[in-house]
């Protein structure tokens, strides 16, 4: 299945996505997978044509400010859990998405789960790769200092801060027609740091994790887990506290994976993320 690239402008603002559609007809629910820092949609790349083979639409938005969607400035978005949450809300309204399964990764992926939590009517299951999901969870190092007065406005400008920040959280060497991807937003213009900066000055992650720890432990639709174990930035501890607080939930624990677990073991991802979204509740 091939992966098409495409653009939809909503507003003033142009997301641009990456989507993978089956052969034929389907009636299973269409499935929007959303990226984590400093990642893109392109990370899904291995995932979207598996999903699309066994009869799932999939896309993969790069959310505002990253990859080749919008890069606006902060006086025109605020880079706010809230504002990316409105954008989100309109990008899915633009597809006419009635009902998907939602898949989330990473520092931005608590913003889908609070868009999920919004939107229950929407939400067919979930599934939450190394994400933050507690008020344990704390903005690791390599990315808080990125938002750092003087420091974060010139760190945020070096395209290598990718290659660090992907291979270090995913303890794995990624390859560099890959890295070359991720980088070119950051080549490309210097809005692709600001809007960076702007996105970890604003996350709010105490409030989000508060809303999140809370709102799930009522959540009815199935939830799975999928939970890179040498994540160095959020423990398996994290995922096993939501897992047994959460009705419905199930924790696959993923060895030898780190904090991108779709960068290097689709695969193994794919092994329980198929059948998954495939469940459906009534």
């Amino acid at each position: 299945m091939s992966v098409t690239e495409n653009k939809v402008k909503i507003d003033s603002l142009e997301w641009f996505y990456r989507e993978a559609e089956p052969i034929g007809q389907s009636d299973l629910v269409p499935v929007i997978l959303l990226h984590g820092i400093v990642s893109q949609s392109y990370s899904w790349r291995n995932i979207l044509p598996a999903l699309a083979s066994q009869g799932t639409r999939a896309i993969a938005p790069d959310w505002i400010g990253y990859g080749f969607s919008s890069m606006p400035e902060k006086r025109d978005f605020a880079y706010t859990p809230e504002a990316f949450i409105t954008a989100l809300e309109r990008f899915i309204q633009a597809l006419k998405i009635e009902k998907f399964s939602l898949v989330v990764q990473g520092f931005l992926g608590s913003v889908g789960l609070q868009y999920a939590l919004r939107h229950p009517e929407q939400i067919a299951n979930i599934a939450i790769l190394n994400a933050p999901i507690s008020t344990t969870a704390k903005l690791p190092w390599r990315i808080k200092q990125m938002g750092l007065p003087l420091a974060g406005e010139m760190m945020t400008q070096d395209p290598l801060l990718v290659d660090r920040t992907l291979e270090g959280g995913s303890r794995y060497r990624i390859e560099d027609k890959d890295l070359d991807v991720y980088r070119r937003p950051f080549l490309k213009t210097s809005a692709a740091g600001r809007g960076l900066l702007s996105t970890i000055r604003n996350l709010q992650l105490p409030e989000a994790m508060t809303e999140i720890e809370s709102g799930f432990q009522k959540w009815e639709q199935p939830i799975l887990l999928q939970w890179g174990m040498i994540d160095p930035w959020l423990s398996i501890d994290i995922a096993q506290k939501f897992s047994d607080s959460v009705p419905n939930a199930e924790l696959v624990k993923l060895n030898n994976v780190g904090h991108y677990p779709q960068e290097h073991y689709h695969k193994t991802i794919l092994e329980d993320l198929l059948p998954f979204v495939r469940r459906v509740n009534n």
